[in-house]
């Protein structure tokens, strides 16, 4: 076997590697985006007298599910990103994996706050566990400000800044990341500090930017998957 040959399967072998590891990075983060009918599903069991109240929770436990695929779907995207990101700069990528394990414990908890409230029902506790289920509904809000209002942006700003550099996807979608951590922490603290409320049309503007960079980066990834090129320069190094 020549060199020109070996080197010609080398990099289609390393071509293909990549491709797979953008697909799959792409699926991880289009799944992230299964939980949003949570908010009519969890409408039931956040209302104040639900524990009191009698009929089917399956919406809340379906919900719980949902959110649970998420959180492990965005430790999967950091996880299959992580070999390749790496090679540009290894602090940032293990931050990266790092704030998306405290992402999504984050989720875990919450949705154990609400399925809390379920077996507060299931067990007929009646009217003294009131102000427990309303404790429970105001920590899994709370939560979730912390956990997917806050932590998003450090994950996302981490993320276009490496694929930013590495020119992995365009620079153009990197940006979009890079400018929408920012606004999603100004909603975060207008919201932590009374100035809007946490489930106001401003609270998810400034949520939008980073919803659309994961989701755009979610169908690049599966469609176009990472610039050759740059993919190249990086296994070089």
């Amino acid at each position: 076997m020549s060199a020109d040959t070996a080197t010609a399967r080398t990099t289609a072998t390393s071509q293909a590697s990549h491709r797979r590891t953008a697909l799959i990075a792409g699926i991880f983060y289009l799944l992230t985006f299964v939980s949003i009918p949570t908010l009519a599903l969890y409408r039931p069991v956040k209302d104040a007298n639900h524990v009191l109240g009698s009929g089917s929770d399956t919406s809340a436990i379906v919900g719980g599910v949902l959110e649970i695929i998420v959180a492990i779907a965005g430790i999967g995207t950091a996880v299959v990103l992580f070999p390749i990101l790496k090679k540009q700069n290894e602090s940032a990528a293990l931050g990266l994996v790092a704030a998306r394990i405290v992402e999504s414990a984050t989720i875990f908890v919450g949705v154990a706050f609400l399925l809390s409230i379920v077996t507060l029902r299931k067990a007929g506790t009646g009217p003294d566990a009131l102000s427990t289920s309303h404790a429970l509904v105001a920590m899994y809000d709370r939560i979730f400000l912390l956990g997917q209002s806050f932590i998003p942006a450090i994950c996302d700003l981490l993320l276009g800044t490496l694929l930013y550099r590495s020119r992995l996807v365009p620079r153009g979608l990197s940006m979009i990341g890079i400018a929408g951590a920012p606004i999603l922490v100004v909603g975060y603290v207008a919201v932590l500090f009374g100035g809007i409320h946490q489930h106001s049309s401003l609270a998810g503007l400034s949520a939008l930017p980073v919803a659309a960079f994961e989701f755009s980066l979610g169908v690049w990834f599966v469609v176009k998957g990472f610039d050759p090129r740059a993919a190249a320069e990086l296994e070089a190094r």
